[in-house]
Order: C-alpha cells, then sequence, then structure tokens
C-alpha cells in the first residue's frame, strides 16, 4: 500500500506503507487510512522529523562474508534520505498556510 501525502499547494510525496507510517509516528501521528498534519502542527511535525534524523544510528557495516554482504552496497537508504521529501513539502505548505493532508 501506498502512502500519498499532498496539500492544496505542493506538490504531492508518495511512500510507501512501512516508511510512511513509520514517519506518521516520529510526528506523533497514529497512522491510518487518511489524516491531516494542520498548519499549525507542521513546525513541531518537521523538528521531529529533523530531531529522528539527528539521533539516526549509522548504517549496519558491511560484512567480510559473502552470504551476509548486500547485492548492492549503496541499498541502504537513510532516515535522512527517506523524509527530505516530506519536510520540503511541509516547509512549503507551512510558507504558504496551507495543511498537509495524506490518504492511501
Amino acid at each position: 500500500m501506498l502512502y500519498e501525502f499532498k496539500s492544496r499547494r505542493t506538490g504531492t510525496v508518495t511512500m510507501t506503507q512501512s516508511v510512511a507510517e513509520r514517519l506518521l509516528e516520529i510526528m506523533g501521528k497514529t497512522p491510518g487510512p487518511t489524516g491531516i498534519i494542520t498548519v499549525e502542527q507542521i513546525p513541531a511535525a518537521i523538528e521531529a522529523l529533523e530531531r529522528a534524523v539527528r539521533h539516526e544510528p549509522p548504517p549496519p557495516p558491511e560484512s567480510d562474508d559473502p552470504h551476509e554482504r548486500a547485492e548492492d552496497p549503496n541499498k541502504y537508504v537513510s532516515l535522512g534520505q527517506r523524509t527530505w521529501p516530506l519536510i520540503e513539502m511541509m516547509k512549503e505548505a507551512h510558507a504558504k498556510g496551507v495543511d498537509v493532508t495524506w490518504g492511501v
């Protein structure tokens, strides 16, 4: 399932369910089929995501065992990479005075 974040004055950000639900929980929102981050809630939501990114543990080290190595060493996607599009969208929505909603 995919989550789609959007607002009336910005673009759309689409995420897989597991990523979107993790980010919603970080922002203090209950994951579900629909929801809203109001203009007033956006600054706290951005701060929560940025704080989580700052405290993200480093990626797991590559193993010397060929059976445990990732097929692609660039496969790891950090929390910062996952949150960046949503944070940018929320900053723009806040500047334009509009809410951000999500739906599946």
